[in-house]
């Protein structure tokens, strides 16, 4: 049994998706990251960058107990606990890797950065909403090219670096982008989202999350809260 922490965000779903995808039995644990769940030591003990999603595994590849923090990284673990999602050969498994490094360092970061001025910061920036706007359009034009030519990011086959992006792109409209304009990027988007382990996934705690935008939710998640030392 792998029970997972985590809460409904596009680096959450990511875990959610793989979860159902591989058809591992799993318990999911909400982390109210609004009221400051992921400071609590307990927490803190298997993610200790108070970032969801982290997992425990009873049984970890010794049999023994392993716990995992940051998406990509659980990702991958449980690509290699199930044999699916990762490639076959050592060729596939590194196209696949780059793409889902792609997500992780470009994808999640920029598109994050989009939400953030475009919604949630006090204040609106002009520089900063055009910066990460833009970037965001960029990165999906990087995206419609790749795809242009693949059905999915890493060549023919489903995997981890299309599980880990389309979280992200579910908020393209939040991001300054219109789905339409990147049509590579659509048929992609409507292929996995008709996928029933898909639509599985991202229910999963979907009904807990609440809105981001009230005062106490605002401070911790971008306040002093974050930065106190623990």
């Amino acid at each position: 049994m792998i029970d997972v922490y985590s809460t409904a965000t596009p680096n959450g779903h990511k875990v959610h998706i793989m979860l159902e995808e591989c058809g591992l039995s799993y318990r999911a644990h909400h982390v109210n990251i609004g009221t400051g769940d992921q400071f609590k030591p307990d927490f803190l003990a298997i993610s200790p960058n108070n970032k969801i999603p982290a997992i425990v595994d009873a049984e970890g590849p010794d049999g023994k107990p392993i716990s995992l923090f940051e998406s990509g990284a659980i990702l991958v673990y449980l690509a290699s606990k199930v044999g699916k999602f990762l490639g076959t050969t050592d060729r596939e498994k590194f196209t696949v890797l780059q793409w889902l490094m792609f997500q992780m360092g470009g994808v999640g970061p920029m598109l994050g950065q989009a939400h953030h001025f475009r919604i949630y910061a006090p204040e609106k920036i002009d520089y900063a909403i055009n910066r990460y706007t833009n970037e965001a359009k960029r990165l999906y034009g990087v995206i419609d090219k790749r795809l242009a030519d693949n059905a999915y990011l890493a060549g023919d086959a489903y995997t981890v670096a299309d599980i880990a992006t389309y979280p992200w792109l579910r908020s393209w409209k939040n991001q300054g982008i219109e789905l339409s304009d990147y049509p590579n990027v659509k048929r992609w988007f409507d292929d996995i989202s008709d996928r029933p382990a898909v639509q599985r996934g991202v229910l999963v705690l979907a009904d807990l999350r609440k809105p981001l935008l009230d005062a106490k939710a605002t401070e911790t998640l971008f306040g002093a809260t974050q930065y106190i030392k623990r």
